[in-house]
């Protein structure tokens, strides 16, 4: 009975909630799903295959820093959980096969906070640099990216807030996060760094 339902559930989706999100995103691929996504900004918004958005996340592309090329991009076959708000006002680049856990936040933007005499809500808000995310990486659960990037293949432990790049295969941890641990390709294995990715003797 459950599989059952599943599978009209499924149907369901495909005949009537794809179709829309389809006409209305700059690109979405073949057997992608979002579960009840919110999104701004469609048409600036690029979902590749295979795609799937877990519940109750928010994506958004708006140029609210003067972009007018803003873009959003999600590569084939990322997951991405649940609640997790991706929020792009010039450039988020999501790879391939790229994991991401539970309330996850990137962002390629951040509030002004620089006038002592105005509230921060009405400080405009300040572009910083693109968000790139490399093919198979992994975020763990609460992780925000806030103007960086995350190599290839590299893993971003929970609660980690990335403020500055991270190369490819690495282990990076804490706020800020800074890389432990870096694959070794003469040892074949992943051995410990001290924080600038150095391996240690």
């Amino acid at each position: 009975m459950f599989l059952k339902m599943k599978k009209i559930k499924l149907l369901l989706y495909y005949l009537f909630i794809y179709p829309v999100y389809k006409l209305k995103l700059g690109a979405v691929g073949s057997r992608s799903r979002l579960i009840r996504s919110s999104i701004d900004g469609h048409k600036r918004i690029f979902i590749g295959s295979r795609v799937y958005i877990n519940s109750g996340g928010w994506l958004a592309c708006m140029p609210l820093t003067g972009n007018t090329d803003a873009r959003l991009t999600i590569g084939d076959g990322t997951y991405i959980g649940r609640f997790c708000h991706i929020y792009a006002t010039s450039k988020i680049e999501i790879g391939r096969k790229v994991l991401i856990a539970d309330k996850v936040y990137l962002s390629d933007n951040l509030h002004g906070h620089s006038d002592i005499d105005l509230p921060v809500i009405d400080q405009p808000v300040q572009q910083t640099n693109p968000v790139l995310i490399g093919d198979g990486a992994w975020l763990g659960e609460n992780v925000c990216v806030i103007g960086a990037s995350v190599g290839k293949n590299s893993v971003i432990g929970a609660n980690s807030v990335v403020t500055k790049d991270i190369p490819d295969f690495c282990v990076a941890v804490g706020a800020p996060a800074s890389i432990i641990k870096r694959y070794n390709f003469e040892t074949n294995q992943w051995c410990k760094t001290d924080k600038q990715g150095n391996f240690l003797t």
